[in-house]
């Protein structure tokens, strides 16, 4: 099982019925209106007056931006998060959630990048000591990478298996999208095309250097020095 460094961030639970439903569904409509307008992050105060909700209410659902962003892209990505496949292929199940997902992810692309935006904003205040609120903790995709990947586990060694899962972290998600986007100017089609050439590489990789064998490390001259040393003393 894949460790983390950090707890994951977990959704504020939304109330199930009533007024309260509403009040919260309206708030996270709005912050997700707000992200999707302006690419700005907003704060629990800001949705709240875009809302007509009170602070104080508002703050009742959603104690913080990380709490908010949170709730934004467990909406978001929801469907994602429980995606799971019987596939025997793990290749095969890769291509399934890339082909299934990305879609997703240009679709919710200004949610997901506010919330890799908090992730940084809040790192770096975290360093300077500065941070005053609990931060946003990324990390789901280590999970549905994990599910992808688990047929390969008996072709792969162990350590190859673990760099092949954290290679293929980076290119799933809303990276490639903001490198090959704003760097080279990509059409969402070529970056899904890109980033599914980018896992099968992986794969392939990761399958070649498991079929390689594992070299014997070699005793140095200074151990078979004292060995011939000893070996003489005795005859």
């Amino acid at each position: 099982m894949a460790r983390l460094k950090h707890k994951l961030s977990e959704p504020p639970v939304p109330p199930e019925r009533g007024v309260k439903a509403a009040t919260f569904r309206l708030l996270l409509d709005t912050a997700m209106d707000i992200i999707r307008q302006s690419g700005h992050i907003p704060s629990v105060a800001e949705a709240a007056a875009r809302s007509k909700v009170s602070r104080a209410t508002a703050y009742r659902y959603f104690p913080s931006r990380s709490a908010l962003i949170t709730a934004v892209i467990d909406s978001s990505l929801g469907p994602v998060r429980t995606l799971a496949s019987d596939n025997p292929s793990g290749r095969e199940r890769v291509h399934e959630l890339f082909v299934q997902t990305f879609p997703r992810f240009k679709e919710f692309e200004a949610q997901l990048r506010a919330a890799a935006q908090l992730s940084l904003e809040q790192w770096a205040l975290e360093r300077a000591g500065l941070l005053e609120e609990e931060p946003y903790r990324r990390g789901h995709r280590v999970r549905i990478l994990q599910h992808a990947i688990e047929p390969l586990a008996p072709l792969l060694r162990p350590a190859v298996r673990d760099r092949l899962h954290h290679a293929l972290s980076v290119v799933y998600g809303i990276e490639p999208y903001v490198i090959l986007k704003d760097i080279w100017g990509l059409p969402d089609r070529e970056v899904e095309r890109t980033a599914l050439w980018m896992a099968d590489a992986l794969i392939d990789a990761a399958l070649r250097e498991s079929e390689k064998p594992v070299a014997k490390r070699r005793p140095s001259k200074a151990n078979g020095a004292r060995v011939g040393t000893v070996t003489a003393k005795r005859g």
